[in-house]
């Protein structure tokens, strides 16, 4: 397409939309696919020229892709305290910098997503304070979105609303990097300044939103540009002026020291008008402040020591580490603020201490307003669907390509020294593994082409070490294989054995791929497929178009999407840092990534490759390590608890502080980097209201045939066994599982069998005896003293254990499994945490689950809420009741539930000859009590969650 063929394939979208929506409602009807082709006939004779330069099948085909989507609802936690409800229909009339925002996001998002952009932004907004109220206010609060989700749309939203609220004075930190802080500044310009911010131009082109509103009267100020350098400079500080009648005011600057005391600066020697008679504190009392934090996690967070003293009390004194104290400065010099940070990894800013502050810097940023937890859009591709949760995985991961060792580590070390010089097979070029990432990213740059997408951009991310001089070597091979490729395509030397070899990636690799992505992730799109020969065709010109850039803090090189926006820039990014967090790439299609970093939010934000792929999903490939691939299975599971237990609390309308009081003690507490945590320590953990699963298995028979006979002895000692028909209640559908199970089991019992289970020492979280020593610890207060126990059947196939015939669960080992271990995705099912329940408690957990059912996709939640309860809710309700329904709390009971693996699954050939892989799981109620268990020597033992950058020392 042409520029002026993509506008009028855009008008006709928006104006297809509008029309769709405006009759689906009144008719109360569900956009079909023949209402689109009707309203399209209608505008086909009002708009002949639009249509004669459009591709109608492909607008037929972004309509039903757009009708087939859906939104989760969002959560948010809150705390009233000194606030005032203020937004209203009324407040929102004539609101300008939102209705053009809306109007230039028609095109690009779906109606569903952009009715939940407002809706959302909505709820952020009206959880700040009326920036219209007199007085002294300040309400801090947190957004948690997925990542690579559309966290800037959704805060560049917030800040025209806020803007038209009465919001003046607007600072958007915007990561560590100047290329991050420019790429922000670009999306601000597009979407709330309307003009480009170009440097040393008198006249600035209209952008964005600029090019729908033509009066400039309403135009922002803007004190930063989007060149590199464009930061809030020293003479801007000494001379910038600002009053309470002129329009908004727009800083998008780095979380940097020099640049923050700069800012600092100039609020105190130029925006403060009233001095504190008391303490000297210039203070702003005219200019209402929004700080908006992107990435807030990352660099905000203060990590140093002693924020309160031995009795809780605020440690006055305390010196917090530079970039929190200086925005904790710039806040405290307002009287009247917010502060908003956004993050898709929230677990560094739950341990900020809340009670953290002192006289010169004012409060810590602990999100005590209000925590938003966004849901993702039908369309978002995140970790749940990539790798797959406990709750939601396919075995097979068809986007990711797990590496060996053998296919790296002979080329790029886990542990390499800046200056190394990668060598493969003794020559100063790339694996064969990366070869084959390159030509993967070539065919699918080449399919999208043949499916009218070549003007769009389409990037690949290679991310293998994290200093600049090796990854300057690495940009020098990688054009190396590609000028090759380039050279042999275009003159046809040397190019019979390339074009077999790209012949066969695709016809027995790639494409194959791409029908089980479809199948797996993507069952209702509709995405063309092409003949090898077909791709010939287009190739030569694709590889001539590819260009292969460095991004870190030295290389020249830029990702210039905007100069390219016409053609779409084919590039191959090669960084570290800047790479891994906060950097969009831009139609990312294939992603080559080593690096492994060891707590949750450094690697969620190395996950470039989450995102939206609308189009082109089944051509996007994640070559990686098998440790990555574990290790984001695990993250998978930990956000999705922390959202669970989030979904509970607002149900239980809980504040943030409680949040995170609760998180601070949960067993998922190697999250971050240890310092991130020093509120949280000592490290003492609760499984109240959890569920463990053994999922990760001894390779050795000796301790499988351990563990066997601690089940068989358990068993035995338990007496005679009850049928599933004997429960207290059975739920509609029968019990729908088969075994058996006791009740008033002791926690002797229960702990005498976990001190003989031998579990895996990379065993995520499940250490037997430190389960045990927590069991005893809730003795003490009358807890988990009587348990249920079942012995849980699947599969065909029978086995005997003490006496008891149960059938053998079938659970594959996952693709990327190391030798030393068989790990599993998930061992039980559902509905197996239902075993024993009343019907009252029943019903009331069903409730529960309903109430808090986001219908979120990535995390395994369709738009309909189930029909049974799940496990979350069970926990809470035997933990805390249901007054509404007469559920008393039963919080003596746990339920420890065991299971017989069929061990030919497992891959490993020692396992077949013993006896089947006996796992466990066990669903703690929910509790309050304050008796907690010591992990400290569990975590000196792990070997999972060390120093971030271990690995390259």
């Amino acid at each position: 397409m042409t520029t002026m063929d993509q506008k009028a394939f855009d008008t006709v979208l928006s104006m297809a939309q509008k029309l769709l929506i405006m009759n689906s409602t009144s008719a109360g009807n569900a956009i079909t696919p023949a209402m689109i082709e009707t309203q399209l006939d209608m505008l086909a004779t009002i708009m002949p020229t639009q249509f004669a330069v459009i591709d109608r099948e492909a607008l037929v085909e972004e309509l039903i892709r757009r009708a087939s989507q859906s939104v989760g609802s969002n959560a948010t936690l809150k705390d009233g305290g000194d606030h005032i409800d203020w937004l209203n229909a009324e407040r929102k009339k004539d609101w300008h910098y939102w209705r053009r925002y809306s109007e230039y996001m028609e095109t690009k998002i779906p109606w569903k997503a952009l009715d939940a952009l407002d809706g959302a932004t909505d709820e952020v907004l009206s959880q700040l304070e009326d920036p219209k109220r007199e007085g002294a206010w300040d309400r801090r609060g947190l957004v948690v979105g997925h990542v690579q989700s559309g966290k800037t749309g959704n805060y560049t939203g917030l800040i025209c609303k806020a803007a038209d609220a009465g919001y003046k004075i607007i600072i958007v930190l915007a990561g560590l990097h100047n290329n991050l802080r420019a790429q922000t500044q670009i999306r601000l310009d597009e979407g709330f300044l309307g003009f480009a911010t170009l440097a040393n131009v008198e006249n600035l082109p209209p952008v964005g939103v600029g090019l729908i509103d033509t009066d400039h009267s309403m135009q922002p100020n803007y004190a930063t540009n989007r060149s590199e350098n464009g930061d809030f400079n020293k003479k801007q500080a000494s001379s910038l002026g600002v009053s309470p009648e002129q329009r908004p005011w727009l800083f998008v600057v780095k979380k940097n020291k020099t640049v923050l005391e700069r800012l600092l600066f100039w609020i105190r020697n130029r925006a403060a008008n009233w001095t504190d008679p008391e303490t000297g504190r210039k203070i702003v009392t005219n200019l209402p402040l929004l700080v908006i934090d992107d990435e807030a996690d990352h660099g905000s967070v203060d990590t140093g020591e002693n924020v309160v003293d031995e009795f809780g009390a605020p440690d006055e004194e305390h010196n917090p580490t530079v970039i929190n104290r200086l925005i904790r400065s710039i806040l405290h010099h307002f009287a009247r603020k917010a502060y908003v940070g956004y993050t898709a990894t929230p677990f560094a800013n739950i341990f900020i201490h809340d009670k953290g502050t002192t006289t010169e810097h004012g409060p810590d940023l602990f999100p005590a307003s209000f925590i938003t937890s966004l849901a993702a859009p039908s369309n978002y591709i995140g970790p749940g669907r990539v790798f797959g949760s406990s709750s939601a995985l396919p075995e097979e991961l068809p986007l990711v390509r797990a590496l060996a060792e053998a296919d790296y580590a002979p080329w790029m070390p886990q542990k390499h020294k800046n200056g190394y010089r990668p060598t493969w097979k003794s020559e100063a070029r790339i694996p064969d593994s990366m070869e084959e990432a390159v030509r993967s990213f070539l065919l699918a740059c080449a399919v999208r082409k043949l499916r009218g997408q070549g003007a769009k951009h389409a990037s690949m991310l290679i991310h293998v070490s994290r200093f600049t001089s090796v990854q300057g070597e690495v940009v020098r091979q990688v054009e190396d294989y590609v000028r090759t490729l380039r050279g042999r395509f275009a003159r046809g030397i040397d190019l019979a054995e390339t074009e077999a070899l790209m012949r066969s990636d695709y016809e027995n690799r790639f494409l194959p791929g791409m029908e089980r992505i479809r199948a797996q992730l993507i069952p209702d799109e509709q995405l063309a497929d092409f003949t090898w020969e077909q791709l010939r065709e287009v190739l030569p010109d694709i590889i001539s178009d590819v260009k292969v850039r460095e991004i870190n803090g030295t290389a020249k090189d830029a990702l210039d999407y905007v100069e390219n926006e016409t053609t779409g820039l084919k590039v191959i990014a090669v960084g570290g840092d800047k790479l891994a967090r906060g950097l969009t790439l831009e139609g990312l299609c294939t992603s080559y990534f080593l690096r492994t970093a060891r707590m949750y939010d450094t690697l969620m934000q190395m996950g470039r490759w989450f995102g939206y792929r609308d189009g082109y999903l089944d051509v996007c490939r994640l070559y990686t390590t098998h440790e990555m691939i574990e290790w984001f299975g695990h993250i998978a599971d930990a956000a999705e608890e922390l959202r669970q237990e989030f979904d509970n609390m607002v149900a239980a309308g809980a504040t943030p502080k409680q949040f995170g009081l609760r998180v601070r003690s949960h067993s998922v507490l190697t999250v971050t980097s240890r310092s991130k945590m020093r509120n949280a320590r000592p490290m003492h953990l609760t499984f109240s209201g959890d569920l463990l699963q053994t999922i990760v298995f001894q390779p050795r028979r000796q301790d499988m045939q351990a563990n066997y006979a601690a089940g068989e002895m358990l068993l035995q000692a338990m007496g005679p066994a009850l049928h599933p028909e004997d429960q207290q209640f059975i739920p509609p559908g029968g019990t729908n599982w088969k075994g058996h199970f006791w009740r008033d089991v002791s926690a002797e019992n229960v702990t005498g069998f976990l001190r003989a289970y031998r579990t895996h020492g990379a065993s995520f979280r499940v250490v037997s005896p430190l389960v045990a020593d927590f069991i005893d610890e809730m003795n003490k207060d009358g807890e988990l003293t009587n348990w249920t126990v079942a012995l849980i059947g699947g599969g065909e196939d029978e086995h005997t254990i003490a006496g008891l015939t149960v059938n053998k669960l079938k659970r594959s080992a996952v693709q990327s499994e190391p030798a030393d271990r068989y790990s599993i995705k998930t061992l039980i099912s559902p509905r197996d945490q239902a075993i024993d329940l009343t019907e009252a408690e029943w019903l009331a957990s069903l409730d529960l689950t309903r109430r808090t059912w986001r219908g979120d996709k990535d995390r395994d939640q369709d738009a309909t809420p189930p029909d049974e309860p799940r496990g979350t809710a069970i926990r809470k309700v035997l933990g805390f009741g249901d007054t509404e329904r007469g559920v008393a709390p039963r919080r003596e009971r746990g339920l420890l539930m065991l299971y017989l693996l069929e061990p030919k699954f497992s891959k490993i050939t020692e396992l077949e000859a013993g006896p089947p892989v006996l796992a466990w799981a066990i669903s703690f109620p929910g509790s309050p009590s304050e008796r907690r268990v010591s992990n400290a020597d569990y975590m000196a033992n792990s070997v999972l969650w060390g120093a971030m950058n271990d690995w390259v020392d």
